[in-house]
């Protein structure tokens, strides 16, 4: 690519995107308000910036993977900004999980400024950003801005899902998210009662695996982390915490109820009291389990 790009965001997940853009052969300058975060993709041939105004300075795409929707706004929109110092018809590519009203105000401003927005926020796991694995739902309403940062997206990930126009994306993640963490909560309950009941786990799993209760999080996620043991993130059940917020906060927005899923976030804020706030999100089954008082079980490979 001959475009200059600027990466800001180098946590868990923007940390490894980084890098394999960097390592397909891309010029990259990085930031990062905590300067560690940084090393690795400068060890590879990333450039460190000082500040938002030196990372993006002639950078003819921005990419931010930042936090919360406040971070979002913050880095795009305050006087010492993106939006204050980025050219016209630069790219700014958002791939961050905030509240979809956060980016339809973010993108009525670049318009106002006559930067391009693309909204791109980021599927699956932390293992997959560092394979180059990830999936992508993309809101844009330009196509040859859309063509420019294809290449960027092939090289962090595998699969590019068009949702529509911009906002688009993150509405689809927002809702899929949703629905992930809340059959997360009660696959924890029924693996919770299973035990209980003294239910044959492996049993149990061929009986669910034949029927419409089967889902990801128990064939999948479960049974590759809490059920062997591993709790460790992932995805931490902090940020299911946050997530779960944004379907909240987005539901009260447009006026709709979500009477079990506001359940499931009491219990993942409840669970993030203690000591599981940043284990992986599957340990919602030991955090089940310690309140019924039993051992949680277990399929560890042998």
């Amino acid at each position: 690519m001959g475009e200059k790009v600027a990466f800001i965001g180098l946590g868990a997940m923007g940390g490894p995107m980084a890098q394999n853009i960097i390592r397909k052969g891309t010029k990259v300058s990085v930031f990062d308000i905590e300067n560690e975060k940084m090393d690795p993709a400068v060890k590879i041939g990333g450039t460190p910036g000082s500040d938002i105004k030196n990372t993006i300075e002639n950078a003819e795409i921005i990419i931010t993977m930042l936090p919360s929707t406040e971070n979002v706004k913050s880095v795009i929109c305050d006087d010492n900004g993106i939006l204050t110092f980025a050219k016209p018809d630069t790219i700014i590519l958002d791939m961050s999980t905030i509240a979809p009203t956060g980016t339809d105000e973010v993108y009525k401003l670049c318009q106002d400024k006559n930067i391009k927005f693309i909204d791109a926020p980021v599927g699956r796991l932390v293992s997959h950003a560092t394979s180059g694995d990830s999936l992508f739902m993309v809101g844009c309403d330009d196509e040859n801005a859309f063509k420019k940062v294809e290449p960027l997206l092939n090289a962090m990930g595998t699969t590019i899902i068009r949702c529509g126009k911009v906002g688009s994306g993150i509405r689809a993640k927002v809702v899929n998210n949703f629905q992930i963490l809340s059959i997360a909560q009660i696959t924890a309950e029924a693996l919770t009662l299973a035990q209980k009941i003294g239910l044959d786990l492996d049993v149990f799993k061929e009986v669910n695996a034949g029927t419409t209760a089967n889902n990801g999080q128990f064939h999948i996620n479960f049974l590759s982390k809490v059920l062997q043991n591993d709790i460790e993130p992932g995805f931490t059940i902090d940020l299911a915490h946050k997530d779960m917020g944004l379907a909240i906060e987005t539901a009260n927005s447009f006026r709709v109820g979500l009477p079990v899923g506001s359940c499931v976030q009491a219990v993942y804020g409840q669970a993030r009291s203690g000591k599981y706030a940043k284990k992986d999100f599957s340990a919602l089954l030991d955090y089940a389990c310690e309140l019924a008082e039993i051992a949680p079980p277990r399929m560890v490979k042998k």
